[in-house]
């Protein structure tokens, strides 16, 4: 049976990990009022911080090379864990989540963290699970002119934005995971936190003609793992499979379906202003990529591959029943492309 995740997170005391009671949440990709709210939310957690060793490991100089080193597996981190927070200080880096996170996209991000329970429980040997190992780190300082980015990051989560001037701000690598993918045992059993990924792309490539859904299987194996790996620079993979603009309606629109779940996890004007840029580049240049079986519970694979975006999703490790996702953008991750225009069209940084 699937188990929703809203309920559960109230049970298990993630509600008080939220913005507090009458502030607003709003969120950013551009829009000032949300790209000023995300500012403010990080000042307000470098205030809790203060002075001395704690403040020091979690706000780092911009040109800090951790901020591009980001990674998905269990592991230390630069920055500062919620472990070694005050309660105030975790709240407000949950306030600061809620800020760029949608409702779903935080349940999400909570969900998988509530995950480290349960491997905990069923792992015999492995990583340590610590569900408050997950970490923050600011670099360089919001509120100013002067570019700025934060990250959110512990095994199975990565958020990484980075704000270059009021008008930009890059939301990508976005990695999420589940292990379990499907919870099988214990007071969990049935949640499936990324469920409507998987379930959204096995409906489309089932559902395609076979003479197309031929074309959008490249391979009988799945990959071990997604092939960009934790890259700094998502390198550009075959563009093959099968063109969105070869499908039929019907399911064109259930691929679009699939793509506002990835742009969901973020804020609503965020989600927008990501689904408007792939409909500008032309939604017809999407490729859908499957490999593996389409039956449930075995290995598989997906990708969505256009001009400028990459989503990758694979199901193999742990029996298929381990999920990692990410979203590249492939002109843009961590700013690049932002810095690029930022530079050309601000004279002060020029001699």
């Amino acid at each position: 049976m699937h188990r929703s995740i809203p309920a559960l997170l109230l049970t298990l005391g993630f509600a008080a990990c939220s913005a507090p009671a009458g502030a607003q949440t709003p969120h950013a990709d551009a829009p000032e009022p949300v790209h000023a709210a995300m500012s403010t939310a990080a000042l307000d957690l470098l205030a809790a911080l203060g002075t001395g060793a704690r403040a020091e490991r979690a706000h780092r100089p911009f040109e800090d090379t951790n901020r591009t080193t980001w990674a998905y597996v269990p592991g230390p981190r630069a920055g500062l864990p919620l472990s070694e927070m005050t309660a105030e200080q975790r709240r407000r880096t949950h306030a600061l989540l809620r800020m760029v996170l949608s409702d779903s996209g935080y349940l999400k991000v909570t969900g998988i963290m509530q995950l480290e329970e349960v491997l905990r429980a069923i792992e015999t040997a492995g990583f340590p699970r610590d569900l408050e190992a997950y970490t923050l780190a600011v670099f360089g300082d919001p509120g100013t002119p002067e570019p700025w980015g934060w990250r959110f990051e512990g095994h199975h989560v990565s958020l990484n934005f980075t704000s270059v001037d009021p008008d930009g701000l890059s939301t990508s690598p976005l990695f999420l995971g589940s292990n379990p993918a499907e919870v099988r045992t214990g007071s969990l059993a049935g949640l499936r936190v990324l469920s409507s990924e998987e379930d959204l792309a096995r409906l489309l490539v089932r559902r395609l003609p076979p003479a197309l859904r031929s074309r959008a299987i490249v391979s009988d194996e799945a990959p071990f793992d997604i092939l960009t790996r934790n890259d700094p620079v998502a390198r550009d993979l075959p563009r093959e499979g099968l063109p969105a603009g070869e499908m039929g309606s019907s399911d064109r629109l259930l691929l679009l379906k699939l793509l506002e779940v990835y742009a969901g996890n973020l804020e609503e004007s965020i989600a927008e202003a990501r689904l408007t840029a792939i409909r500008e580049a032309g939604i017809e240049n999407l490729n859908f990529v499957w490999m593996g079986s389409t039956e449930p519970g075995e290995p598989h694979y997906y990708r969505i591959h256009g001009p400028t975006l990459l989503i990758e999703y694979d199901n193999v490790q742990s029996d298929a029943n381990h999920i990692h996702t990410v979203w590249r953008d492939l002109e843009n991750d961590f700013g690049i492309d932002l810095f690029r225009q930022h530079y050309k069209n601000s004279p002060h940084h020029h001699p």
